[in-house]
């Protein structure tokens, strides 16, 4: 069989798109680095550990089948005739990469982009679930994510899908459009954190007897400070590589995407820094990352369809909805998420999604990059229903199936000792006492 290739890209593109990828795991390293500086001291190996499992797992997963139900524009899938009309709802590409022009074609860099992508998605629950995930557990649920739940939604928004397909079979706009990995890699991960920590329950202490949640803050602000920066270069190649493979951008709209990329996440983190404050009388650092980060999250959707101001806008509801949303989840909703994991990534994300509706002039394909197509908005909101009714409702499930199997949570005494001792025999810190905060039961 012939190597498959998908669309042609010029060699200078394909070039430029390799190193634009090569820059991703660079927000991996600051995720992973959020995660840890939010969590407790006595986590913090437990974290990270956590955290090279999962990128590690998600590669080796998505390389064994996930690229295979993911696939790729133009590449064999599975359609079905529905009122006449063919839709694509999975990729039925061979296993292991096979047929797969491993050469710098454009399947073989979407298989790139996926597999540093679906390690970025599965980092994101670890945020919600720190102090008390094990890491065993962690390892079975990256299994499913980087198996099931990312490379099917992956493939109906990146892959040719019944979503990308909106446009050409309904007339919606463009069809469902995500350039940098809004719904795809955030959203998909931020839902898949909701899930876990719903199913793993809060901290020990974190709330009270009356249902009042207490303040446990995160060990190490430095390490949440450089995570933010190392994920604005990660985002830089995220967004430049999928604008370039999934939207037809040219290498030089780079600069754009880049410009768009900064001013989202700015806006987004001096607005939560502004918003918290006014209301607790000083900023605070933590909400203030997780608004840079939901900038990040809610940039990527639209990052080569709008002009700087409106990325900026986009950055500043973000921020907002961002640090309302912590808020939310954890009075609200009793959700305990050490990381802000939801909230930065799967509201940013959702935002993201739906900006390219409200905000972003998309040109049809094929067009001259002007105005703005009739009933984009349309298609961005079944994309947003999808996330909430099907991508939630499975990841839940599927986790949900896993705990009954293999418990996730770690036991009591566990999670008094710290997950560095209980589970790695070592701590972060070996040299300075980490055991002095508070044990209570709830």
């Amino acid at each position: 069989m012939t190597p498959a290739s998908g669309p042609i890209l010029s060699d200078t593109a394909a070039a430029l798109c390799m190193l634009f990828i090569f820059l991703v795991p660079l927000a991996g390293a600051g995720i992973a680095l959020i995660n840890t500086g939010l969590g407790r001291a006595r986590s913090a190996a437990h974290q990270m550990m956590s955290s090279l499992c999962a990128v590690s797992i998600a590669a080796l997963v998505y390389f064994v089948f996930g690229f295979s139900w993911q696939g790729f524009p133009g590449g064999p899938e599975h359609v079905v005739n529905v009122g006449g009309k063919g839709w694509s709802w999975i990729a039925a590409q061979p296993l292991f990469l096979r047929h797969v022009a491993l050469n710098g074609s454009p399947a073989s860099l979407v298989a790139l982009l996926g597999m540093v992508s679906v390690g970025l998605a599965a980092l994101i629950p670890l945020g919600s679930g720190a102090d008390r995930w094990r890491l065993s557990a962690t390892c079975l649920s990256t299994v499913l994510l980087a198996g099931v739940t990312y490379p099917i939604f992956a493939h109906w928004v990146w892959g040719g899908g019944w979503l990308a397909q909106l446009g050409e079979n309904y007339g919606l706009g463009r069809g469902f459009v995500d350039a940098g990995g809004s719904s795809t890699i955030q959203a998909v991960g931020g839902l898949t954190a909701l899930s876990v920590a719903w199913i793993l329950g809060p901290r020990r202490g974190k709330y009270t007897t009356e249902g009042m949640p207490t303040a446990i803050p995160g060990h190490n602000s430095t390490f949440v400070v450089l995570g933010c920066m190392l994920a604005m270069a990660g985002w830089w190649g995220l967004n430049s590589a999928g604008a370039v493979l999934f939207t037809g951008a040219g290498p030089g709209d780079a600069a754009l995407v880049a410009i768009n990329t900064t001013l989202c996440a700015a806006a987004s983190a001096l607005m939560a820094a502004m918003i918290t404050g006014v209301r607790f009388g000083k900023p605070d650092l933590s909400l203030t990352a997780n608004g840079w980060i939901g900038g990040l999250a809610a940039s990527s959707a639209a990052c080569i369809f709008v002009r700087p101001p409106e990325a900026a806008a986009i950055g500043m509801v973000a921020g907002t909805l961002v640090t309302f949303s912590v808020e939310w989840f954890e009075l609200r909703m009793s959700v305990d998420d050490p990381g802000g994991a939801i909230s930065a990534h799967a509201m940013g994300g959702l935002w993201g999604v739906l900006a390219v509706g409200v905000i972003a002039r998309v040109p049809p394909v094929g067009g001259n990059g002007a105005g703005e197509n009739s009933g984009q908005w349309l298609a961005q909101l079944v994309g947003l229903a999808t996330l909430i009714g099907f991508v939630l409702p499975l990841t839940y499930g599927l986790n949900w199936v896993l705990n009954r199997i293999h418990p996730q949570r770690v036991g009591p005494e566990g999670e008094r000792q710290g997950m560095d001792l209980h589970e790695l025999g070592a701590g972060a810190y070996p040299e300075f006492m980490t055991h002095g905060d508070d044990f209570s039961e709830r």
